[in-house]
């Protein structure tokens, strides 16, 4: 068992468990505790609510979506990104130009 597997559970889909804590590190270190709470929450309502055994990458990217600032929207964009979480297959933005998103 991961590190990643003991602090989340089995609610979790492990690989995406691990992205996650990936994201997470790119943050300001002042932002993460506050940050983690509430996408963590987040991501085990929205699988609750896809009536999902586990969080999986779907959960989390929509997790992440509603529970950032829009304001923040752009550099998180990156930060999936850069972990390879491909947040335009479940319908989130896929241009973040000049504070305006085009589809």
């Amino acid at each position: 068992m991961s590190d990643t597997e003991s602090k989340y559970g089995a609610e979790w889909d492990p690989a995406v468990a691990d992205l996650y804590q990936q994201v997470l590190k790119k943050m300001p270190i002042f932002l993460r505790p506050m940050a983690e709470k509430a996408i963590t929450k987040k991501s085990l309502a929205n699988a609750k609510e896809n009536g999902n055994d586990q969080v999986g990458e779907k959960e989390l990217i929509d997790a992440f979506f509603s529970e950032t600032p829009f304001g923040f929207h752009g550099p998180m964009m990156t930060d999936l990104e850069d972990v390879g979480l491909d947040y335009k297959k479940y319908g989130h933005p896929i241009d973040y130009t000049g504070g305006l998103f085009k589809k």
